[in-house]
């Protein structure tokens, strides 16, 4: 069973930093595709960072690029997001997604 648990979400002020993470099991982590995924209440599903089974980055938000990176740790099964220079507009619950599976989510809030 695919199971991916996130965290490290928290409240942090504007212009401030977070790393949060994505703890993947029940599948073949160092060969999946995964990404980032955000989404508050009542706004639509917001695709913002995917890393492929080669290491290649994809920015799916230009607003994002520049402030936040995607990287993976396959020895721990571990997907995590950078977020840098934080916005308030970045304030979202953050998901990863293996295929059509996302975790339950950390929050992100962003303010003063």
């Amino acid at each position: 069973e695919v199971q991916l648990v996130e965290s490290g979400g928290g409240l942090v002020q504007p212009g401030g930093s977070l790393r949060i993470s994505c703890a993947a099991s029940g599948f073949t982590f160092s060969t999946a595709d995964m990404k980032w995924v955000r989404q508050a209440p009542g706004k639509r599903l917001e695709w913002v960072l995917g890393i492929n089974r080669g290491g290649d980055r994809t920015y799916f938000l230009d607003s994002v690029k520049g402030r936040f990176t995607i990287s993976s740790a396959n020895a721990k099964n571990t997907l995590y997001l950078q977020l840098n220079s934080l916005k308030i507009e970045d304030t979202d619950m953050y998901y990863c997604q293996y295929e059509k599976t996302r975790g339950r989510g950390t929050q992100v809030t962003v303010s003063s």
